[in-house]
């Protein structure tokens, strides 16, 4: 499946939002905010809308990232 960036930025937009420049232990699912928790915290908000989904990546640096891959 492909789906145009632009559409993933819209629905990821209210999410960035609530994340930028916040304190993330204050939202709720996200009280230990490690890498790993914040990507599925992310998936959790996206899949709803992007049900053709598959995979998320996040890099912390240039030689550190996780993935999160879900059902």
């Amino acid at each position: 499946f492909v789906i145009d960036f632009s559409e993933i930025e819209n629905y990821f937009e209210p999410l960035k939002e609530k994340l930028d420049h916040n304190y993330l232990n204050d939202i709720k699912g996200l009280e230990n905010p490690t890498s790993e928790v914040l990507i599925e915290w992310i998936w959790n908000k996206l899949k709803p809308d992007l049900q053709s989904l598959s995979k998320l990546v996040m890099w912390e640096n240039d030689v550190s990232r996780v993935e999160f891959i879900g059902n």
